[in-house]
């Protein structure tokens, strides 16, 4: 898609986002992360985390949409909102399920790397794909392919393609750091805490260091993606 120019700031009365992914695309984490950051700049701050109403789902499908939503604000705030300004889309079923409650024009972040023919099957759009067919005309769309982008910032880790790919939340949570005008530096702090955490379990040393730099580098990266493209 072609990067915005000289894009403006905006101050906005309260930010309503929500997440929404597979469930085992680590949404609750994301929200939760986002959450935290946005309580310790000082936001009222209200959520709805939404679960999968099946145990194990079948992965791509409607039922398997874990989501997680925040309305945040520099005043005082009581719900967590009802129609999200911004949806992040981690794949067809997800778009499928949440785009009835994005605002008309909200801005709408979607995995390119998702929209497979299996996938788009799965989420029910038969033989169309809404990124082609106008579904997302009204919507402010940004086609990011998060999926190969976390792949390649890890790709100095020599990890597998599955463990990879499990960082492509830190990656989504770093483009709307940006877009919502913060540093990264508090989310990095928050990896640092749990994996401090984690690393006094035993014989989880090594292998949650690992994951603590690999979430770092997704989460630094769809930073600097966002900054590069002008979200």
């Amino acid at each position: 898609m072609t990067p915005l120019k000289n894009p403006e700031h905006k101050e906005l009365a309260n930010a309503i986002v929500r997440f929404a992914g597979d469930s085992g695309d680590g949404i609750q984490l994301t929200g939760t992360m986002f959450t935290q950051d946005s309580a310790i700049l000082g936001n009222d701050i209200s959520t709805l985390p939404d679960f999968p109403a099946e145990i194990r789902a079948p992965i791509g499908t409607k039922a398997g949409v874990s989501s997680f939503q925040l309305n945040f604000s520099s005043g005082e705030i009581h719900t967590p909102g009802d129609r999200p300004h911004a949806l992040v889309a981690l794949n067809p079923a997800a778009l499928a399920v949440h785009l009835p409650d994005l605002e008309w024009g909200g801005i709408l972040i979607v995995d390119d790397d998702s929209f497979s023919p299996v996938a788009l099957e799965k989420a029910g759009y038969g033989g169309t794909d809404p990124r082609e067919d106008g579904t997302l005309r009204n919507y402010q769309l940004y086609r990011v392919p998060i999926t190969s982008l976390t792949l390649e910032a890890l790709r100095p880790l020599g990890l597998g393609k599955k463990q990879a790919t499990l960082c492509k939340n830190m990656f989504t949570l770093g483009l709307v750091e940006w877009m919502y005008d913060r540093s990264a530096g508090t989310v990095l702090a928050q990896i640092d805490r749990l994996a401090d955490r984690k690393k006094r379990r035993p014989g989880m040393r090594e292998k949650t260091e690992v994951q603590a730099q690999a979430n770092k580098l997704a989460l630094q990266a769809g930073y600097n993606y966002a900054d590069t493209v002008e979200i």
